[in-house]
């Protein structure tokens, strides 16, 4: 069991977790101001380091990137930084490779730690160099996005794309400390705060039928970006999350259920090679997923309407763009890597607050494409 880490100070709205895993925990702080308080941990015994290399994108790096690399030196402790280009055309292998020659020129080693300062991108960039650089170095999570403090950040997935699919090469790796400090939340642009917002109904809908009340009753609350709201939220997202991986670290069965609405959600980003976010098309993928739950009648009509006007509510897409057909995002979905012995193996919601994980054929799904292109009409 992982000893939580006490550094003074801490604001006193942190929520504190942990993630209980075989061989290896660690805990998750969220609250305000945390990027401020990294040389605190940093001087723990078990987050010393040689050096520490900053790696982040170019926008965070304006953003506090730099600033970060000054608190750093400032305290003694040696900081280099790295960036690449911000967006998910730079999650892939010549990324990895230019960042790795970075690593080289500037002397890192295996007593190297890595701080990944930024979104899912660069949280899964940064997790898969740490997983392969000299086989491997401890690195450190500092998501500024909510879609990558509530999601990707957490349990150890890290990958890269290829132009046949999202993140089919990619390891395991745990970090050894995620701070999710939400005072960056409040230079997110409206759409990235709508991708994050997307993964936390994913959360409520497969796991807290409370978080949805949350979600529903304080959206004001939420839209404003109110501390002890976030906090809760984004702490609520988390503690699924970590339950889930805690059963079942590398996704060999019950962590599936953190894919719903991802399947058709992926098939529809590389349809649209990477245009629509991620967040939109999970919104869409969970359309679809519910609406297959919906006519197996296993999502009652009033939960169907409160999820899809949640959905709007945020500003999340419902209905699939008509200029991809339901053809081509069934071919897409065929290469992901939840297909098992030639089936699609599906997340489907049982109403709000509970999931499966089910085979669905192949014509049922294309049927539901059919349904949630182009219209989507209910009388809500």
């Amino acid at each position: 069991m992982a000893t939580p880490l006490t550094p003074q100070n801490l604001p006193l709205e942190t929520q504190t977790l942990a993630v209980q895993l075989k061989d290896h925990s660690y805990q998750i702080y969220i609250g305000p101001d945390l990027l401020s308080c990294l040389p605190s941990f940093l001087e723990q015994r078990h987050l010393q380091a040689s050096r520490y290399v900053i790696v982040t994108d170019s926008t965070v790096e304006t953003l506090y990137g730099s600033n970060l690399q000054d608190q750093l030196e400032d305290r003694g402790i040696k900081a280099e930084l790295v960036s690449f280009p911000a967006g998910e055309a730079s999650k892939n292998m010549e990324t990895i490779l230019y960042l790795a020659k970075e690593l080289l020129r500037i002397g890192a080693d295996r007593k190297t730690m890595l701080l990944a300062l930024g979104g899912g991108v660069t949280g899964d960039i940064t997790g898969f160099l740490a997983s392969i650089y000299m086989r491997g170095i401890p690195f450190i999570q500092l998501p500024t996005t909510l879609l990558a403090q509530v999601d990707s950040s957490i349990g150890g997935k890290t990958g890269v794309d290829l132009p046949e699919g999202k993140n089919l090469l990619g390891t395991f790796y745990q970090p050894k400390l995620v701070l999710a400090d939400i005072n960056t939340l409040s230079t997110l642009l409206e759409q990235e705060l709508k991708n994050g917002l997307a993964e936390v109904i994913k959360y409520a809908v497969i796991r807290s039928s409370r978080l949805f009340r949350i979600l529903e009753q304080q959206w004001d609350e939420v839209l404003a970006l109110k501390s002890d709201v976030i906090t809760t939220i984004v702490a609520m997202s988390c503690a699924i999350k970590a339950d889930i991986v805690e059963q079942d670290e590398k996704e060999a069965g019950l962590r599936r259920v953190l894919n719903f609405g991802h399947t058709a959600g992926h098939a529809i980003e590389a349809a649209a090679d990477y245009t629509i976010s991620h967040g939109e098309a999970v919104s869409m993928g969970m359309v679809v997923a519910a609406r297959i739950a919906f006519k197996r009648q296993q999502m009652v009509f009033e939960e169907f309407s409160r999820f899809v006007r949640l959905l709007e509510k945020v500003g999340l897409p419902y209905v699939i763009p008509s200029r991809f057909t339901p053809q081509q995002l069934l071919t897409i979905m065929k290469h992901d890597k939840k297909v098992q012995d030639g089936e699609l193996h599906y997340v489907l919601n049982k109403g709000i607050g509970d999931c499966e994980v089910t085979v669905v054929p192949e014509e049922e799904i294309l049927t539901t494409l059919e349904e949630c292109t182009g219209s989507l009409s209910y009388n809500f």
